[in-house]
């Protein structure tokens, strides 16, 4: 592609980032604007006492992902940030009841799952994991890696192991594909909570969620300079490359001509000219007209239904009664008071708390005072509350003194981000975390993929295919950018000879790391060994 071609991504986040890196590599002139002063869009930080604490995704999953990108621009990811293997996965509290920790291997899972419960949940995790990791196994190419998701290769695998089929049959909820396998409830709700991790509830959200364990179970880092931290590297290494940022700066219109793309006018005045513009926002932002009438093409893309928000308390203090991992959840004694006032729009009675230690098990002892994020799940589209602190304060820290965590000093008001807040500061989002709900059967095939129906103008994100987690959106960026690459093939390539070119320039635009059986790409994480 020639340089002189431009593209506009709008959007700083995961999901932008990497558009703008393949995108550059392609041979295009990139310039991202974000109205945020810093890349990293849900990946934010704000600042305490014990320095910045993020305020967005916690958990790093498929490093492979991340460190095809930092390869692309010449570099490798160990060597922008510093990855940590952790030791767990998670440590999981309910009252009354010992912790239960969960580990990056099979035969330790089973252990530990046999002394918390006996032998028979311990034999009922062992047939879930092989469950999870055929469903792994059959949508991770098809579906997570393809930028437009096929249902046939999945339908193919399920002939071929019969064994996945209660995890594909419609109306089959994770809940109760747990309870097939564990009679415990403690271990139905730790294994349906990954619901929660993609912005639906267990007893709503297809039983295929499953899977999401087993991308968990291949191991969970810690990235020490934070989640934000990870964003400014790849900022920084697409800068070095070319790719220019420009932050505090907001996309007012997307400019059309003659039916396609030809730019984007900022606030403020002036407007930068474009052939390509991606979007890395929540979809129904352009639905809902905030970016002009010109992308009115997207309101096809509009969900039924939106994901999961969050009430996130993000502070520094120092931590007492309860040994902490990194990743820990204190769970509800009764599902029923979060799930079902969730259900009808309100904030949980007795909520389920996820609490991030973001300097535990870095592989040195944690200071004095120490950073935190709590997580406490809630609706989208919840208006601001009278007294949201105190309420939201009262939902949360009495429920962690009870399990024997306390904090000194307990935070202020405004550590405390809300779906309000994160409404305002995503427009079109309603405060959902993850875009879309997958409260769906086929909701995995139904959201937007990185095309649209105006030219020159593409998704990227977690609202987008292939949805919420950093990989994920990552992984939309390299969407974007292959169709981005085989649309200009259409239009440069006679129809005889488009075969062979479709198939040089989607692999210009995917590199190997992504490909399953692919090329080697030694790292801390994945060593001398083929990428995921």
């Amino acid at each position: 592609m020639s340089a002189k071609e431009k593209a506009v991504v709008i959007g700083a986040g995961m999901g932008g980032l990497a558009a703008a890196i393949r995108l550059s590599a392609l041979g295009l002139s990139v310039t991202v604007v974000d109205m945020a002063d810093a890349p990293g869009g849900k990946a934010r930080a704000v600042a305490s006492g014990a320095g910045p604490v993020d305020t967005g995704p916690t958990v790093m999953t498929l490093p492979d992902v991340a460190d095809s990108l930092f390869r692309l621009c010449g570099t490798r990811l160990e060597d922008e940030v510093d990855l940590i293997p952790l030791p767990r996965l998670a440590r999981h509290f309910w009252h009354g009841s010992a912790p239960l920790d969960l580990f990056p291997d099979r035969e330790a899972n089973f252990d530990a799952i046999r002394s918390f419960a006996g032998l028979r949940e311990a034999e009922g995790f062992a047939r879930f994991d092989a469950l999870s990791a055929g469903l792994l196994a059959a949508f991770d190419a098809p579906v997570m890696r393809a930028a437009r998701p096929m249902l046939g290769p999945v339908a193919l695998a399920a002939l071929r192991q019969p064994r996945l089929w209660p995890a594909l049959i419609p109306g089959v909820s994770l809940e109760r594909l747990m309870k097939r396998h564990f009679r415990d409830p403690r271990l139905v709700q730790l294994f349906g909570r990954y619901a929660t991790y993609v912005g639906g509830r267990p007893a709503h959200s297809p039983a295929v969620l499953s899977l999401i364990w087993r991308v968990e179970a291949q191991g969970v880092f810690a990235v020490r300079q934070g989640m934000h931290g990870l964003a400014a590297a790849l900022a920084r290494v697409a800068a070095a490359k070319g790719v220019e940022f420009r932050f505090a700066t907001r996309a007012r219109r997307i400019v059309r001509q003659g039916g396609r793309v030809t730019g984007v006018e900022l606030d403020g005045g002036g407007t930068l000219p474009c052939t390509v513009c991606v979007f890395n926002g929540d979809p129904l932002a352009l639905a809902e007209g905030h970016l002009g009438d010109a992308v009115a093409v997207a309101r096809s893309a509009k969900p039924a239904k939106r994901s999961l928000s969050a009430w996130v308390w993000a502070f520094a203090a120092e931590p007492r009664g309860v040994d902490l991992a990194h990743h820990n959840v204190f769970f509800t004694a009764d599902p029923a008071q979060e799930f079902g006032p969730i259900g009808r729009g309100e904030m949980p009675v007795a909520p389920t708390l996820y609490v991030c230690a973001q300097d535990r098990e870095l592989g040195t002892p944690p200071p004095a005072l120490e950073r935190f994020e709590i997580i406490l799940n809630g609706p989208a589209g919840h208006p601001p509350l009278t007294d949201e602190d105190a309420l939201c304060r009262t939902r949360t820290f009495p429920a962690l003194r009870a399990q024997g965590l306390t904090f000194s000093p307990p935070p202020g008001p405004q550590a405390l981000l809300t779906p309000h807040i994160l409404s305002r500061r995503y427009p079109g989002s309603q405060g959902a975390i993850y875009g879309g709900s997958p409260e769906a059967a086929m909701a995995a095939f139904q959201r937007p993929t990185a095309r649209t129906a105006l030219a020159g103008l593409y998704l990227a994100g977690g609202g987008a295919h292939p949805g919420a987690g950093v990989p994920m959106a990552l992984l939309s960026g390299g969407h974007a950018a292959t169709a981005v690459a085989e649309d200009r093939m259409r239009q440069t390539f006679a129809p005889q000879t488009r075969a062979q070119a479709k198939g040089r320039i989607s692999a210009s635009a995917s590199a190997p790391a992504d490909m399953r059986g692919g090329t080697s790409t030694p790292s801390q994480p994945t060593g001398q060994k083929p990428s995921r």
